[in-house]
């Protein structure tokens, strides 16, 4: 297996890099967000997973080693191949992963694309073993229902679930605890 990779950065596409290795052009499929900030020409170290199919070898990297092990976690949920599992990770981090399957959250996976309602119970009843939670999570994680549906207003006018988080994560513990104050300071940390 080849576990990681070491090279420059030759081409970037919506999904994959070309990284040189040794004078070769190796296509590796990365999160979208990976592929947004790469360019042609820098150095790059990458934590990959190669998939062995009847008609192709594909390599999937991260910029972590923890992406990986997630990627590799989600591919050991039924329904859940490769393309699906790279789907997720480039809309929700590992750590909004962890939240979600620490708080039942299956609506977060069902807003992947790709992901319906049948897949994101299987995902979060699969993993719910699997993953534990990190010390402190449920005081850092989300607040319940009303944080849930900032979550998902913020998704309804276009932010990603990852931008969401980022924001309610943003809002201060001291805030009221009413939607439209909520809602307002999530949308402040989109102006900054």
């Amino acid at each position: 297996m080849i576990a990681t990779l070491n090279g420059k950065v030759q081409e970037v596409d919506t999904d994959s890099l070309v990284i040189e290795v040794g004078g070769i052009g190796v296509q590796v499929f990365v999160p979208a967000g990976m592929a947004a900030v790469s360019h042609p020409g820098e150095h790059i170290f990458l934590h990959t997973y190669l998939v062995v199919r009847q008609d192709a070898l594909l390599l999937f990297g991260f910029d972590t080693r923890e992406g990986r092990e997630f990627f590799e976690l989600l591919l050991t949920v039924n329904g859940v191949g490769p393309r699906l599992a790279l789907a997720i990770l480039s809309s929700l981090t590992p750590d909004a992963i962890r939240r979600a399957i620490f708080h039942e959250q299956a609506e977060i996976f069902a807003r992947v694309p790709g992901v319906g309602k049948k897949t994101a119970q299987k995902i979060l009843l699969q993993l719910q073993d699997k993953i534990k939670p990190d010390i402190g999570l449920e005081r850092i994680g989300f607040g319940g229902e009303l944080d849930t549906e900032i979550l998902e207003a913020l998704t309804t006018l276009g932010y990603s679930v990852v931008e969401a988080q980022s924001a309610i994560q943003a809002i201060p513990k001291d805030a009221p605890q009413d939607i439209e104050t909520r809602l307002r300071l999530a949308l402040a940390y989109f102006q900054r």
